[in-house]
């Protein structure tokens, strides 16, 4: 009887332990460094490859346009999510906040460029460019380290500047030079998303396997 009272203390000390194990807070997981930037690169590609499927489809008149460009605006939402783990709930839906700004004002300026309307144009170029510093120093602000003002205005003015010269070419039917045009965005979108994946893996080493 002695040994049954035993082990039913200590079954009974083990599914305490475990019990209050289970109370513990567990450790903020891990993912691969490769995973990681996986992940950036896909939400970034996807960002401007959505971006010129709403270009395409507004020059051209298409019906599909409206599905598209919730789709672009649901990336948006993505890439907010993505930094979430590492810089909080509100900055990701600040950083959403501001991308989706930013798709909307880009259709602003097509709108402005397809009518010919130089003076909405330049308007519209105005805000798309205030935006993209915003968002700039957004980025510097959460990792000034990696991620300077300079350096992070440097890339969305490039971005910007990219896109346009993508968007002016397929408004005017140049067919070719905006195929060659997106060449050109997909690769400074894909530098940009090494920097910040980059940027947030060095910032956060803990969070981050070989």
């Amino acid at each position: 009887m002695k040994l049954v009272a035993t082990i039913l203390a200590a079954v009974a000390l083990t599914a305490a332990a475990g019990a209050s194990a289970s109370t513990v807070t567990p450790h903020r997981a891990t993912v691969s460094a490769q995973a990681f930037h996986g992940t950036m690169d896909r939400l970034w590609e996807e960002h401007v490859a959505w971006t010129r499927m709403a270009i395409v489809s507004f020059a051209a008149g298409s019906p599909n346009l409206a599905a598209t460009e919730a789709r672009l605006l649901r990336n948006q939402t993505d890439i907010g999510n993505a930094i979430k783990p590492y810089y909080g709930a509100a900055a990701g839906r600040q950083l959403t906040g501001l991308l989706r700004t930013h798709i909307l004002q880009a259709v602003a300026v097509l709108k402005a460029a397809k009518a010919g309307n130089k003076a909405q144009l330049n308007a519209a170029l105005k805000a798309w460019y205030a935006n993209a510093h915003q968002i700039a120093a957004f980025l510097a602000k959460a990792n000034p380290t990696s991620w300077p003002l300079k350096a992070t205005a440097s890339m969305m003015n490039e971005h910007l500047k990219l896109t346009t010269k993508e968007a002016v070419d397929e408004l005017g039917g140049h067919w070719a030079a905006s195929v060659a045009d997106y060449d050109k965005v997909e690769n400074e979108i894909l530098m940009m998303s090494q920097t910040l994946a980059n940027g947030i893996i060095k910032q956060f080493p803990s969070r981050f396997a070989v």
